[in-house]
């Protein structure tokens, strides 16, 4: 990353706000970018960066938000309609930018996710072997009551007052709560409570997968290979501070044909009483005079 993306990238993964990082991977002539200019995206579809001109800027826009949806990197390549060769790169999303004046381009897109954040309850042998073992994999293991509702609780307490805890879990909108306990002592606690279906549904007690773990350690690794299958199972929403910024509507260009992001900064006319969108001042203006306008 260049300095001022890297510092603005620490910003945003500190405040856990999703982003996607792009980076132009090569560039032909008359690119304006050029290899190793990058940008951040962010979940409205602004740019803070540079990685091209805004026809480019429109296709990184929509492949960037993709990335960010489906949490997976993407190798985007940009062509001009009549592009010349340009190397084969497998897996990579091809994208013929009409608007284009020339010169091929890719771009890498990486998403970057906020890590889904646990909170751990109690003081017990498994509560601390949890919060050694969570980094590791990929989650952020807090001790005390996040700003923010956690993806998962888990309750290691070994007593205290387990059902005011699971029902603030619930209320809170958590989505897997995980009870340490024995299977009876478990239904106890939850004979304790009154809990519709769904919310039963995202209490687990005994938490963990069934390996046959003995030590503190391996409960914790048990415990934290369910939160893992949850979460590529896709239920474990991550919170976002604040409201999560609406997605951009899309509109396509009439007279390229390319699908646009709309927003404030998007070119467009108004055609009897409609917003007609474009990819670019060129494409805007070429419509403009074909219209008579």
């Amino acid at each position: 990353m260049t300095t001022a993306i890297d510092d603005r990238a620490g910003e945003l993964l500190a405040g856990r706000i999703p982003f996607v990082h792009a980076t132009v991977v090569r560039a032909q002539v008359p690119a304006s970018a050029r290899a190793g200019d990058d940008a951040i995206i962010l979940a409205d579809g602004s740019i803070e960066g540079f990685v091209g001109g805004q026809c480019t800027e429109s296709s990184v826009r929509a492949a960037a938000l993709g990335a960010m949806r489906d949490g997976e990197s993407v190798l985007l390549r940009v062509l001009p309609e009549n592009a010349g060769e340009f190397p084969e790169a497998p897996g990579a999303r091809v994208v013929v930018n009409p608007c284009l004046s020339g010169g091929a381009m890719e771009i890498f897109l990486q998403p970057r996710l906020p890590r889904p954040l646990v909170q751990v309850v109690g003081g017990s042998p498994i509560a601390a072997a949890l919060v050694e073992l969570g980094a590791p994999l990929g989650f952020d293991v807090v001790r005390e009551a996040p700003p923010l509702p956690p993806a998962a609780v888990v309750i290691a307490s070994h007593g205290g007052d387990e059902p005011a805890a699971i029902r603030a879990a619930l209320d809170a909108g958590v989505g897997w709560i995980g009870l340490v306990a024995s299977p009876r002592r478990g239904a106890g606690v939850l004979a304790e409570l009154t809990l519709t279906e769904e919310e039963r549904a995202r209490i687990s007690t005994p938490a963990g997968l069934d390996i046959g773990a003995r030590t503190a350690a391996e409960i914790a690794l048990s415990i934290l290979a369910e939160i893992v299958r949850e979460a590529r199972a896709g239920r474990l929403p991550v919170a976002e501070p604040g409201e999560a910024p609406a997605r951009p509507g899309e509109a396509v260009d009439p007279v390229c044909g390319m699908t646009v992001l709309v927003g404030p900064d998007t070119p467009h006319l108004v055609v009897d009483g409609e917003d007609v969108w474009f990819c670019g001042p060129g494409c805007r203006d070429r419509y403009a005079r074909t219209a008579g306008r």
